[in-house]
């Protein structure tokens, strides 16, 4: 699956009211960890087709970045009916990311 990018106007129907678990990406084009830690992002998008993968960019969505209290970037989310219940920041190996998923 193609990875979603996540906005407030979105969040709700792509995350909250997602049949599948979300795997967040919180980013930005500034950020070189980010940078580094987006195609292994882009490429887990591709492989698990029963989850769904988002990324949210902090500078055009502070209010998503407050609201799940984002004090660094790049922090990855997994959400599981609606709900946060992994999560992760830096840059993170392929394995420690589907770790999150489980």
């Amino acid at each position: 699956m193609p990875v979603i990018t996540i906005t407030s106007k979105n969040f709700e129907s792509e995350v909250l009211n997602s049949e599948k678990p979300v795997l967040l990406d919180f980013w930005a084009a500034w950020c070189g960890p980010c940078r580094m830690l987006s195609p292994v992002v882009d490429e887990i998008a591709e492989e698990r087709t029963d989850i769904k993968v988002g990324k949210v960019n902090v500078d055009e969505e502070e209010e998503l970045a407050m609201r799940f209290g984002i004090m660094s970037i790049p922090t990855l989310i997994v959400f599981k009916d609606g709900k946060p219940v992994n999560q992760t920041m830096g840059v993170q190996p392929k394995a420690a990311i589907l770790g999150l998923l489980d």
